[in-house]
């Protein structure tokens, strides 16, 4: 259940930062909820691929290449999905910084919300 809560949240995430940032464009609702799951699927794979190429300059940076990384994730995602569209680096970088905040918030809420288990 939270996994699509997640999905749901980094969906409309999503389509709050279309009209925040200027270059950044999801059509519909539906394309969202796409681009929300292709992104989650390349944060999954590709991601700790590049992470771990990049740590030395990672290091270097004190982790905000990492903001890069996921810049370029969303911008590599715009090329081959259809309704999604991020004119250039510095709105998919503008963006990754919103939906890194919105994680950060929806894993606080997640976290909140979970059950204690007496045993």
């Amino acid at each position: 259940m939270r996994i699509f809560a997640r999905w749901i949240i980094n969906s409309a995430a999503l389509l709050a930062i279309t009209q925040i940032i200027p270059g950044f464009v999801v059509e519909s609702f539906y394309f969202a909820l796409i681009v929300a799951l292709v992104v989650g699927l390349l944060n999954a794979i590709v991601r700790p691929l590049l992470i771990v190429l990049t740590l030395p300059i990672t290091v270097l940076t004190l982790g905000l290449s990492v903001l890069a990384i996921n810049a370029l994730i969303l911008w590599v995602a715009s090329t081959f999905l259809e309704g999604f569209t991020v004119d250039g680096f510095v709105p998919a970088l503008a963006a990754a910084i919103i939906l890194w905040a919105t994680s950060v918030l929806t894993n606080a809420m997640l976290k909140k919300q979970k059950p204690h288990v007496n045993r």
